[in-house]
């Protein structure tokens, strides 16, 4: 199986457990891996046969900015579970990381893989 990424994607988000980060917006990182078979794009060299890495990112971002959860462990379960339900792909893994978040470090989060039913 192939791997078509997105890396390092930012969004801004209301996220977070503090009454101070529920009143503004901050970024998120997220890099995505999703596993899904190349071989039929390479061959017709047609956008159409792809997984549209764009539309991935927007349909994320979109979902992102629409949210208010306190953990990112539940957003980034979110994230997975939308992109299983909606592309093409049999397993996503997702590294979420939210910049600044604790003194002395460039960033925290959480990384998840899941896979979508059926798939081995």
């Amino acid at each position: 199986m192939d791997t078509v990424f997105i890396e390092q994607l930012e969004v801004e988000a209301l996220i977070g457990i503090y009454d101070w980060e529920r009143r503004i917006r901050q970024p998120l990182w997220f890099d995505i891996e999703m596993d899904f078979d190349n071989r039929v794009p390479a061959a017709s060299d047609d956008i159409a046969h792809t997984l549209d890495y764009k539309a991935v990112s927007k349909r994320v971002a979109a979902f992102v900015q629409s949210t208010g959860f306190g953990l990112v462990e539940t957003l980034a379960e979110r994230v997975a579970e939308l992109v299983l339900a909606e592309f093409p792909v049999s397993r996503v893994q997702l590294k979420l990381s939210k910049p600044g978040a604790v003194r002395g470090a460039r960033a925290v989060g959480v990384k998840i893989t899941r896979r979508g039913e059926g798939a081995a």
